[in-house]
């Protein structure tokens, strides 16, 4: 303005102006323009302040409050114009050339703008103390929470169809995910917002508190055809106040790009600053069908169950594949697809044919989109869970955090790996920061858990179990395994014989509860039950030994051979050892299927092939190099030992492993006091002087 031509400017405002700079500024100042300018600035700012406040309360879409401030700023230069033009006299606005000097009033107007300035400086300040302290109570934010983060709720479902369910659920954890990518923000993670999706009556305060989140965001989803309504707010959860709110109507194939969208315009009303890296990736569209990101959606949620089981897997798999089929370049599908086939291998078929799948699902993925996050999770998985190849695994997690910042799971992978190198307390610190970006995720809880029974600290595994309790209700799997570290800390099966007994009749996912009373009823020496446990049951094949499943007979021939009755006992083993043999020939680099098979070999009396699968297992997984599992191989080696009259060799490595991190399970070749005491499969050496030394220690060490 200043440095615009004087002379125009003036001719423009109907007057005249000196050309020498300093006077024009001198003359500035004696027409009022800075106090105008002044003036101008604070009212407009109390205006956008204002209409931001009261759009989401009367639904005033937010390109409103755009227009406002476009309108705001556009009339300032013709607020300075007026300021220089005309004068305010008593008659009105006069223009500046038609008032007499001596009868000019510029001074008193002046001295009255200055108070209107200072009235309005004040009603700011004050507006903006209340903002930021009246109405959030005590002024704070929740515990951990900053002023940049969120936590997305699930979206109610305003339509009733299953399948829209899915689509909510869907459109939400889209939401989060790309919002994770952003580094400015602290996003909560999914599994912990999870929680509140039947919850109705929110009380977004407690909400934000629970989850350490500043801010809360919940939405609609109404779909009917082709046709969806999304309805979005972002809520302060210190105030209650809503910070923004849009509605969307699109097709289903226009809201493929909605969640950036979305992302954009969170970020913008959290002040949140993308990187133009960020902004390509929030803006990318996962794929132009709208049918395949339909199956994507499904899929997710059968991937991210927290139970790990292998029936919501395999439906993940076919539903990716699926959406694959309609959309060969859906890269993140691809990524997703691995993700499940990794965790597939890790958790139940280590079989050659889902490494090869994870790979190529994974460079594919890559090869579609080179910084895609998600695709560089599926190699580090594919690196870590297939070849356990630590150094390779690291650096493709390192970067799938940058590119996702707030993927807790990611954090949590990385801090698996650093147990696994037998980095206990870098574990732990590590997934404690998991927790502070997935607060209520019962698997992040879990895993601190597993840990920490891993370090035989009871009372540390026993208080984070009452939490697991808590944010898993309705979890078969949490729960069992909640009771099973009660007993390794106790040695009583109450805790489990409760939690099972509770258990609704028909409920089994992968026969986790069949084999859980099946468990307790052998530590109680009730063979009677035990075999009627496995007779209620109308499954062939279970979930209790690692890395494949358990044939009924396998648990049958245990209950015969811990009863004396060797003949039915090599019945029902022997009708199964094709199928454990079969299982090594299929992976022989699996460590577990070769314990597996040593110990059915041992319960066959066949010692030396028992001996050999057993020794091959810790080959194959050495402590050394897994901290974890590998001692867990040693407990099925000094299990065969003992079971094949062996006690010089399993004494010494029981005395070992029961001051050895990692070595609890909450199976029979577990070793902990409890175990080595109650189990029926250590009763080839429980006589042993040597055996019983080594317990009553043990024992008095504990005590201590």
């Amino acid at each position: 303005f200043a440095l615009a031509s004087s002379r125009g400017f003036a001719k423009l405002c109907g007057g005249t102006v000196p050309v020498n700079p300093g006077k024009f500024f001198r003359e500035l100042k004696r027409r009022n323009v800075y106090r105008a300018a002044v003036g101008y600035a604070a009212i407009a700012w109390l205006n956008v302040q204002v209409a931001a406040s009261l759009s989401p309360v009367f639904d005033i879409p937010i390109w409103a409050v755009r227009l406002i401030i476009v309108i705001l700023l556009a009339g300032f230069p013709f607020a300075l114009a007026v300021a220089w033009a005309f004068e305010l006299t008593p008659e009105g606005l006069v223009r500046t050339e038609d008032v007499i000097p001596e009868r000019s009033i510029r001074r008193a107007t002046g001295r009255k703008l200055d108070f209107v300035i200072i009235g309005v400086l004040a009603l700011a300040v004050t507006v903006l103390l209340l903002d930021r302290f009246h109405f959030s109570g005590k002024g704070g934010v929740p515990p951990g929470a900053n002023e940049k983060s969120i936590a997305v709720l699930p979206f109610e479902n305003l339509t009733q169809e299953a399948e829209n369910a899915f689509f909510a659920d869907g459109i939400q954890d889209d939401i989060l995910t790309s919002l994770s990518k952003i580094h400015d923000l602290k996003v909560i993670s999914r599994t912990s917002v999870m929680r509140y999706r039947e919850i109705r009556q929110r009380n977004l305060r407690e909400i934000g508190t629970s989850l350490g989140a500043a801010n809360i965001l919940e939405g609609s989803v109404r779909r009917s055809g082709d046709r969806l309504r999304l309805t979005v707010q972002l809520i302060d959860a210190r105030t209650d106040h809503h910070v923004w709110a849009e509605a969307y109507d699109r097709t289903v194939s226009d809201a493929l790009t909605l969640q950036g969208e979305l992302a954009k315009e969170i970020a913008t009303a959290l002040r949140a600053t993308l990187s133009p890296e960020e902004k390509e990736i929030v803006e990318r569209k996962p794929t132009n069908n709208a049918d395949a990101y339909a199956l994507y959606l499904r899929a997710r949620q059968y991937e991210l169950s927290p139970d790990t089981l292998l029936q919501d897997y395999k439906l993940a798999d076919q539903l990716y594949e699926k959406a694959i089929a309609l959309d060969p370049a859906f890269a993140l599908a691809h990524a997703r697809l691995a993700t499940t086939r990794a965790a597939i291998f890790h958790y139940h078929e280590p079989l050659p044919s889902w490494k090869s799948l994870v790979l190529a699902g994974a460079e594919e993925a890559l090869r579609l989109e080179p910084n895609l996050g998600e695709a560089h999770v599926a190699l580090g998985l594919y690196y870590y869970w297939t070849e356990r190849n630590y150094d390779r695994a690291l650096p493709e997690l390192a970067l799938a955090q940058r590119l996702s910042p707030n993927d807790a799971r990611v954090a949590s992978l990385i801090a698996s790996i650093r147990r696994r190198q037998g980095q206990w307390k870098e574990a732990l610190e590590l997934y404690e920061r998991a927790g502070t970006l997935d607060p209520q995720n019962p698997n992040v809880v879990t895993n601190l858990v597993y840990t920490f029974t891993a370090l035989r600290d009871w009372p540390a595994a026993a208080r984070l179990v009452e939490r697991l309790r808590v944010l898993s209700p309705d979890s078969v799997a949490v729960k069992i395994q909640a009771a099973y570290v009660d007993f390794s800390r106790n040695g009583s099966t109450e805790a489990l014989k409760t939690t099972l007994d509770a258990i609704p009749a028909g409920v089994d996912p992968d026969g986790v509860v069949t084999t859980g009373r099946w468990d307790v009823y052998m530590i109680e020496r009730d063979y009677v039950a035990a075999e009627q446990a496995l007779e209620r049951s109308p499954l062939e094949e279970f979930s209790y030994l690692n890395a494949q499943t358990t044939p009924k007979k396998f648990l049958q021939g245990c209950i015969a051979l811990a009863r004396g009755d060797s003949v039915r006992a090599q019945e029902n083993f022997e009708a199964v050892r094709a199928q454990f043999e079969a299982a090594v020939a299929e992976s022989p680099l699996a460590a577990e299927r070769h314990a597996n098979l040593g110990l059915l070999y041992s319960f066959l009396g066949r010692k030396e092939e028992a001996v050999r699968e057993g020794q091959r297992a810790v080959e194959l997984k050495p402590e050394a190099k897994d901290a974890l599992d590998g001692p867990l191989m040693n407990c099925f080696l000094a299990l065969i030992y003992a079971r094949n009259e062996e006690a010089d060799l399993s004494i010494p490595l029981l005395e070992r492993l029961l001051k050895t991190p990692g070595a609890v399970d909450s199976t029979f070749y577990s070793i902990s006091e409890a175990d080595l005491r109650l189990r029926w499969v250590w009763d080839p050496v429980r006589n042993d002087p040597r055996f019983q030394k080594m317990l009553a220690e043990s024992e008095e060490t504990s005590a201590r």
